[in-house]
């Protein structure tokens, strides 16, 4: 197979994984996760600075993995430092995006709910996570260095997410919270949590 005839070809196959990507982008409907529920079904919570994002290709897809210092862990035991995978990216002169999969840049801060990546994820020094249900487990810190207040906005507050019980998609998360009223919502539903969880 001559050069010209390899690269058609693996543009034929990199356009036929884009269309595949496409469509199980599109038939993923994230179901609406209260905040009680995102508490309780998070194997860990952080609260961390992300300090770099990378993407590269694994098994065919893009993967973007973006390393975090933990500042605090409400729940679970994690180390000092953590990856967290999302699918979507860039590499190569490609790009991926996928709808409410969250995307970070060094130095912000964040609230994450965590699920442990599965093994077949974990290919580096440190322990990769998933983020429970992506936009929905990602909440931004902001600090205004005018005011000196810091407020927290769920990532989900701007995306339109499937809510079963009303069977429609409907935009609703957190905005604007001021940092300590998060921290005392999450001390709450942790503690309503069910035993085990």
């Amino acid at each position: 197979m001559s050069f010209v005839e390899r690269r058609r070809f693996l543009w034929i196959l990199f356009l036929i994984g884009l269309v595949l990507i496409a469509i199980v982008a599109n038939a993923t409907t994230l179901a609406r996760l209260s905040f009680d529920e995102l508490a309780a079904r998070a194997d860990s919570i952080v609260y961390a600075r992300c300090l770099s994002a990378q993407s590269r290709w694994e098994k065919g897809e893009i993967w973007t993995f973006s390393e975090f210092e933990v500042l605090e862990a409400p729940k679970g035991l994690v180390p000092a430092l953590i990856t967290v995978r999302g699918l979507g990216g860039r590499a190569g002169g490609f790009a991926s995006h996928v709808e409410a999969v969250p995307r970070f840049l060094p130095g912000e801060e964040v609230y994450l709910f965590l699920l442990p990546a599965p093994d077949a994820a974990r290919t580096g020094p440190r322990p990769s996570y998933d983020v429970l249900g992506w936009a929905q487990g990602t909440f931004r810190v902001q600090h205004d260095a005018h005011t000196g207040r810091s407020s927290v906005t769920q990532d989900s507050a701007t995306l339109a997410v499937f809510d079963p019980r009303l069977r429609a998609f409907r935009r609703e998360g957190l905005r604007n919270v001021s940092l300590d009223d998060f921290q005392s919502r999450l001390r709450q539903a942790l503690a309503r949590a069910p035993e085990g969880e």
